[in-house]
């Protein structure tokens, strides 16, 4: 019987990360087939540029995710901040169900509190203010209706941009904000956050309103080594893949 779920994200996959696409791909057959279910927060892809793109690898990711699902494997999605214009098409495709940018989960009795992590940095101005362009239905409208292969382009010098523009940033300002935090789980009722999207893989204690609180943050993969975060019978633990 299936029991032990998982939790991974920032995998950023692309055809370039051939080392991390086979890595994922023998993750999905061995490891995650023996769970009850996946929770992907964000970035599975370095890029996402419309559920029409079927540029490798995108495939055979989705058809391998969907193997997963019909085995019995429940798999859910949050976006990234690389990903979000991944949608409703990619996800029936590949067996997924799209979570809410916040989503609560209950783990026998402990509400946890899911995200990708993007919207905690909230001390990084600009890329909040980006975000919120870009969320908006009529810019991913405007976006998605240009030629496959210009958005391809696009992508491109996005990922070049996105580069150098961290270069040029605090490793203060792109992390969480601790009281952007605190308000996020007082919000939801949450006494657990799970997340990633810092590349900071950890586990946090606070306190919020005089009770005990932790914040996981999940490790990114690379190219010589990837973790995912499992929880079974009650506790947490941080496997290698």
């Amino acid at each position: 019987m299936k029991t032990d779920i998982l939790f991974i994200s920032d995998l950023h996959i692309s055809l370039e990360k051939t080392e991390i696409t086979q890595r994922f791909l023998n993750f999905l057959q061995h490891r995650a087939s023996q769970a009850q279910a996946l929770y992907i927060l964000g970035d599975l892809f370095d890029a996402w540029i419309g559920d029409d793109d079927n540029t490798p690898p995108n495939k055979t990711i989705k058809k391998a995710l969907k193997q997963l699902s019909d085995s019995g494997t429940a798999i859910y999605l949050i976006q990234g901040n690389r990903d979000f214009l991944l949608g409703s098409t990619f996800c029936q495709q590949a067996g997924i169900s799209l979570l809410d940018e916040y989503a609560v989960i209950d783990l026998n009795g402990q509400n946890a509190l899911l995200t990708h992590g993007d919207l905690l940095c909230s001390d990084d101005l600009p890329y909040q203010a980006f975000r919120l362009k870009a969320h908006s239905p009529e810019w991913q409208q405007n976006v998605l209706s240009k030629p496959l292969l210009l958005r391809l382009l696009a992508a491109r010098w996005y990922r070049l941009r996105s580069y150098f523009h961290k270069r040029g940033k605090t490793q203060y300002i792109m992390d969480v904000n601790q009281q952007t935090v605190i308000d996020v789980m007082r919000q939801h009722q949450c006494q657990l956050l799970i997340h990633g999207h810092t590349h900071r893989p950890n586990r946090h204690q606070f306190m919020i309103d005089g009770q005990p609180a932790t914040r996981l943050v999940l490790a990114d993969w690379k190219k010589h080594s990837a973790e995912v975060l499992c929880w079974d019978d009650g506790e947490f633990r941080v496997e290698a893949v």
